[in-house]
């Protein structure tokens, strides 16, 4: 599924981050957001606004283009 899919508050695994563009996907590595790292959703705000998710304890918003782009598995 989508990290957007995901519900506010819930865990998930990222599986797969093939969709998302090279320099994000870099970005993301460098904070910890790899294939494979635990992520929670904190905020998604409204009318396509951005995602803000929570990885090895810090916070990083990432535009919800990208965020429909990384596909988790729910824990």
């Amino acid at each position: 599924m989508a990290l957007t899919e995901m519900r506010r508050g819930s865990k998930g695994k990222v599986v797969d981050l093939g969709s998302v563009s090279m320099l994000v996907r870099r970005r993301l590595c460098d904070l910890g957001v790899t294939e494979g790292a635990v992520v929670s959703v904190r905020k998604m705000l409204p009318f396509g606004g951005p995602c803000t998710i929570e990885s090895n304890g810090q916070w990083i918003a990432i535009r919800r283009k990208e965020a429909q782009a990384m596909r988790v598995e729910a824990l």
